[in-house]
């Protein structure tokens, strides 16, 4: 059974920095993008951001200029560095990633349980 790991998540003060980690919890054949979502209370789920196999990246515009995402492919982790940390980035993180479990697999989505963050003013 793949899993997606997160850890990190926290208590932080606003202006302070948090980096949130995911990890795939056992070898599958690939990873396609990877990524991060965040889900405030009462609020839909939203993409904060992603990173393909490429590196190319996607952020929201309201996270652009403030966080990073990144990944190690030889460990097959993502990771997203919170700069300037704003109550409103108050939410659970879901770490999210494409795999390929097996080389006939087909490619699907997988998410990880969430990770509480917490921005206090």
């Amino acid at each position: 059974q793949v899993e997606l790991v997160e850890s990190g998540g926290g208590l932080v003060q606003a202006g302070g920095f948090l980096r949130l980690s995911c990890v795939v919890s056992r070898n599958i054949f690939s990873i396609g993008t990877m990524g991060w979502y965040r889900q405030a209370p009462g609020k839909q789920r939203e993409m904060v951001a992603t990173i393909s196999t490429s590196r190319s990246t996607n952020y929201a515009d309201s996270v652009k200029d403030r966080f990073a995402v990144f990944r190690d492919n030889t460990r097959n982790m993502v990771y997203l560095d919170m700069f300037s940390v704003k109550p409103e980035d108050t939410a659970v993180y879901f770490c999210y990633a494409e795999l390929r479990s097996t080389l006939t697999a087909a490619l699907r989505d997988y998410w990880g349980q969430g990770t509480q963050v917490t921005v206090s003013s």
